[in-house]
């Protein structure tokens, strides 16, 4: 995200757009161990969606048919040219609009068996739950249940300003509660034990113990995953059901993603899954980086533990911008219009469970070993997701990378470098914020 990504602190669930720039972290981390994070001033609503009417409009499925051959061939050439300058062994490169489908996989999911990525793989999509957290959360404001406007201490007690802070705070990243990811002790206990299993307790005891950004809530942007967790745990309140039967629910089974699982605590990982790399931490070496495809996702719960696929993030990516089956045209047009900009760092802002630049509308994932990217172009109704299983960055980075690194390129995580060339291809750029 904003902060720098060194080799010893975390970036665990990678933010959002700030990511591909990669002066250094491209997630939570801090700049160094036990420092803040700078904030970004928040100042008016951006206009990055520029027509939210004709977004919601899109109802109608899109094709499954293949592309036609000019485009195919102008997206493989694209993903190639990422993939090439990406720290990862393989990837998944899905694109779906009005003209047909792209789905194509890239090079080897497991470098001990030489077995190749295929498109059907699921994947730890790291932060990408934080766009089912926002749809969830807006779906209860659409039941009448909770509102955007209510503080959060009317439903979780213990929060620093609990009474200052609002739901629409915690899920645009303008809270000042500061992410449990932060934490010193936290990331020892982390990386010295990688299979420990989180209750979201215990997340909440370890974020609710730090002191606050040096800001007043809803003033300034700080990108927090303990804002996350206090949003999945008003869904439990409200609701009285497991985060998990509340996503089944009301996202994941009306949309029919099959391949869309909340692991709840278990480091389960359903066939077929790639082998996923990583260097945080410590772990690993340059030359041999670490397997982390079974370190347990536990510690990001409602803010990082879903396990999903190319095909499934292509269904919900475009549901969520548009609405269709998730939320009613009023509140789906707020949502579309809930993107603070960042002061001095470029169009583009964060939202509620999500973010905007150029027109695309999305989020990034990001966990040890896995790095994917989901975005939406609302201006011509076409959806892009790309799987890596790698979260090792290449480019002038601060962060620990791989001993080939191409120095002479800009620092980016893998799915972030792949996606970005496509929509440069597709001609609706994409520029990663940078700190």
């Amino acid at each position: 995200m904003v902060s720098a990504r060194l080799a010893t602190p975390i970036a665990l669930t990678a933010a959002l757009l700030l990511l591909a720039g990669c002066s250094g972290q491209p997630s939570t981390g801090p700049t160094s161990p036990g420092s803040p994070t700078p904030a970004i001033v928040v100042p008016a609503v951006s206009t990055c969606v520029a027509d939210p009417a004709a977004v919601i409009a899109r109802t109608a499925d899109l094709p499954t048919s293949a592309m036609p051959a000019d485009l195919t061939a102008t997206i493989d050439k694209a993903a190639q040219a990422g993939f090439s300058a990406a720290s990862a062994k393989g990837a998944v490169v899905a694109v779906q609009s009005p003209k047909g489908l792209f789905l194509k996989a890239y090079g080897i999911a497991d470098p001990a068996t030489g077995a190749p990525m295929t498109t059907d793989v699921y994947q730890r999509v790291g932060s990408i739950t934080k766009p089912f957290t926002g749809t969830l959360t807006m779906q209860l404001v659409a039941d009448g249940r909770i509102g955007l406007d209510d503080p959060i201490s009317k439903y979780v007690d213990g929060v620093p300003n609990g009474d200052k802070v609002t739901i629409r705070m915690l899920a645009d990243m303008t809270s000042a509660v500061t992410s449990y990811t932060k934490d010193d002790g936290w990331q020892k206990i982390f990386f010295s034990e990688p299979t420990k299993v989180w209750t979201p307790d215990e997340l909440l005891k370890a974020g609710l113990s730090l002191k606050p950004q040096d800001f007043a809530p809803g003033t300034a942007f700080d990108y927090s995953n303990t804002n996350t967790i206090l949003l999945g745990k008003v869904i439990e309140k409200v609701t009285g059901k497991s985060y998990q039967d509340v996503l089944a629910e009301k996202i994941t089974t009306p949309l029919g993603m099959t391949h869309t699982i909340f692991p709840g605590g278990s480091a389960a990982f359903p066939d077929p899954h790639a082998q996923g790399f990583t260097l945080q931490g410590g772990h690993g070496t340059p030359d041999n980086p670490a397997n982390a495809t079974d370190w347990n996702p536990s510690w990001g719960w409602s803010a990082g533990e879903l396990i999903s696929s190319a095909q499934d993030l292509l269904r919900f990516g475009r549901a969520e911008a548009t609405g269709a089956g998730l939320l009613p045209a009023k509140l789906q047009t707020e949502r579309l219009t809930s993107f603070r900009e960042f002061a001095g760092a470029g169009t583009g802002g964060y939202g509620i469970g999500w973010g905007c630049q150029n027109g695309w509308v999305g989020h990034t994932g990001e966990l040890p070993g896995y790095n994917t990217s989901m975005f939406y172009s609302t201006k011509d109704d076409t959806t892009v997701i790309v799987l890596s299983n790698s979260d090792i960055p290449t480019g002038k980075c601060e962060a620990r990378t791989l001993t080939d690194n191409p120095t002479d390129l800009p620092c980016s995580s893998p799915a972030t470098r792949v996606f970005t060339g496509i929509a440069t291809a597709l001609g609706t750029p994409f520029a990663p914020q940078k700190k």
